[in-house]
């Protein structure tokens, strides 16, 4: 953290985020901290226009990051309303009927202290507790169409016209960025061509709770037909976030106000309407309906009972490596440079990472008086490096977990289980 004359020194540097995700808040609010003049542009209309999906794993870089970049009592709102790690918790990869094909355990360190690893964070929440203290800097409803670099600042345009000057601009603004393209033209991201419906389903309805007692403290990845799978894990807040709100960010409003199911079928791209991104919440369920009746009671009950309104459908894209990335007073973070498919809670944590990163080399570029240019410059030679590598880790797992392969499917959904069947017994359907 930089001393207060130094802030003030800094305060004529100005910095315009486009793109009010994640990533682009935490920068916010480390550079605010930090003296910058931050402003934060965002197409959509208002803060929770659009859903971007639920539930994500927090790790340890991204945990970190947002120590590093939040003011203390933002830091303790979300702790209070993650999902603080178990002691002991596993992800199960099953066959369509639970049936485990194997299960990892994550035993926690108890060396390392819980606010390294918050476990489950619930995103809209997150995003709610990162716009906390930014009021008259997060401008909603303006859509920046493109960003020209000059030699001692940027000019960022907005679809209405207007346009704003800035010492620096960085783009947020995720897979579709608009300032993508003039900066690294020669690697646009990849169609996996797999795509995936989330949804969102309240774990105690009634007080009992969906998910059965031996899968309680599990995420879950059943595999279906060729292409198809299912997934599912648990949100629950150690502190309601309403309760938690109260006391330390009284200027926001918690969008999340119970414990639910995340959920999310995964599908080949051909079986799906070529329309699918045209369809409202009502039709994207009643696909994911059809879809969970090849999944066992459990799995199909969670989207029967879904909060249809909440039901999004979104598609899988893995970004490519740039061969080069020139430096100009226009730079990139999270999903505008390395998106990456959702498996393996790398995504948003890798964008969290970038986020403390580059305030990182900011504040020293400043403090030390040297020119921004070569803080972007080691920014984006170090977040290359460790983002690509989560790039490919996520693209194995997808892989995988889709594959086609008659032998090794035939070994994973009839070989592995048939071994194992003598030890596990079988999951039953609480019913009502």
């Amino acid at each position: 953290m930089l001393s207060e004359p130094q802030k003030h020194r800094d305060a004529k540097i100005s910095v315009a985020i486009v793109g009010a995700g994640l990533s682009g808040l935490c920068l916010a609010q480390s550079l605010l901290q930090a003296g910058f003049d931050v402003h934060v542009y965002e197409r959509e209309p208002s803060p929770h226009a659009r859903r971007q999906g639920y539930r994500i794993t927090v790790d340890q870089f991204g945990a970190g990051a947002l120590k590093r970049c939040l003011p203390p009592r933002l830091f303790e709102l979300v702790l209070a309303t993650a999902s603080a790690p178990e002691d002991v918790g596993y992800f199960r990869f099953t066959n369509q009927d639970l049936g485990d094909i194997f299960k990892l355990t994550f035993k926690r360190d108890p060396q390392i202290a819980v606010q390294q690893v918050l476990g489950q964070v619930d995103r809209a929440t997150l995003r709610t507790i990162l716009l906390s203290g930014l009021q008259g800097r997060v401008h909603f409803g303006q859509a920046a169409v493109r960003a020209e670099p000059m030699s001692d600042g940027a000019t960022l345009h907005f679809a209405d016209g207007n346009s704003t000057n800035a010492a620096l601009v960085v783009g947020a603004d995720g897979v579709h960025s608009a300032l993508r393209e003039p900066p690294l033209p020669d690697c646009p991201p990849i169609d996996t061509g797999h795509r995936a419906i989330y949804g969102r389903t309240a774990l105690i309805p009634k007080g009992r709770s969906l998910v059965p007692r031996p899968l309680e403290n599990s995420g879950v990845f059943a595999l279906g037909r060729p292409g198809r799978g299912f997934f599912f894990t648990s949100m629950r807040f150690n502190e309601l976030p309403q309760v938690a709100f109260a006391r330390v960010a009284e200027d926001q409003e918690p969008p999340i106000r119970e414990h639910y199911v995340m959920w999310a079928i995964l599908f080949p791209q051909e079986e799906l309407r070529a329309d699918l991104w045209k369809l409202d919440a009502r039709a994207v369920h009643h696909i994911a309906l059809q879809a969970a009746r090849d999944f066992h009671p459990v799995l199909q009950r969670f989207v029967e009972r879904a909060d249809v309104d909440y039901t999004i459908a979104v598609g899988l894209n893995a970004a490519r490596r740039p061969k080069e990335w020139p430096v100009s007073r226009v730079t990139l973070m999270g999903d505008a440079v390395h998106v990456m498919p959702p498996l393996g809670a790398h995504g948003g944590n890798t964008a969290l990472r970038d986020a403390a990163l580059l305030a990182e080399k900011l504040q020293e570029a400043a403090y030390r008086g040297e020119p921004l240019e070569h803080a972007i410059k080691t920014y984006q030679q170090e977040m290359i490096e460790y983002a690509f590598q989560e790039v490919e880790s996520s693209m194995t797992m997808l892989q995988r977990s889709t594959t086609r392969n008659p032998l090794v499917r035939w070994a994973m959904l009839r070989a592995v289980p048939w071994l194992r069947s003598t030890v596990n017994s079988p999951l039953v359907l609480d019913t009502e």
